[in-house]
């Protein structure tokens, strides 16, 4: 399935592939409930999701806040904590029965500096995560829950069918009856 994602989804040449591919040596099926990364933890992986979906959850004292949703075929990691070799601020838990691989940050950045155009695929999906961040930030700021929903439902309607509607409703900031209550006047 990976060998698959960069070929076709990351349009990535098969020498390429192959090269990558020897790299994702790390192999991981996880529980629904069970932790990817935990909070102060330092992420030394960037997994690709085959099957299955996770949460990202920052924690605060009253609950859980989640913050985003990683499932198949995707590449998730505690990006800052990834990056920066720091302990993670947030933590990513299973919402499903889920299965990952993983390079590690080493061999990852190794291999970003000896094939250009990995680099420049990594730019792109960063490019897109920002694009996604500041989409996030505007629905946040956007006060009608039924706006919220629709923004969401507008960019990725596929969420509604994998993730939990109690996990939905904390992405929105919303309660989860609220979210009940405003799905049912919302265009699917």
């Amino acid at each position: 399935m990976l060998l698959e994602f960069l070929k076709n989804n990351l349009n990535l040449p098969d020498e390429v592939c192959e090269v990558l591919l020897a790299s994702w040596q790390y192999s991981k099926e996880l529980n629904r409930g069970d932790f990817l990364i935990q909070t102060n933890q330092v992420e030394q992986y960037l997994y690709f999701i085959e099957e299955g979906t996770v949460g990202i959850f920052y924690p605060n004292e009253d609950q859980n806040q989640c913050v985003g949703f990683g499932y198949s075929p995707s590449v998730i990691c505690s990006f800052p904590s990834f990056v920066k070799k720091l302990p993670s601020e947030y933590f990513i838990q299973t919402l499903s029965k889920t299965k990952v691989v993983g390079i590690s940050r080493n061999d990852f950045y190794r291999h970003m500096e000896n094939i250009p155009s990995l680099e420049r695929l990594w730019r792109k999906m960063l490019e897109e995560a920002l694009l996604g961040r500041i989409e996030r930030e505007i629905d946040l700021l956007t006060i009608a829950p039924q706006t919220r929903i629709q923004r969401l439902l507008n960019r990725s309607p596929h969420i509604f069918q994998i993730v939990p509607l109690k996990y939905i409703a904390s992405y929105l900031r919303m309660t989860p009856e609220t979210l009940s209550r405003n799905m049912k006047n919302t265009k699917s």
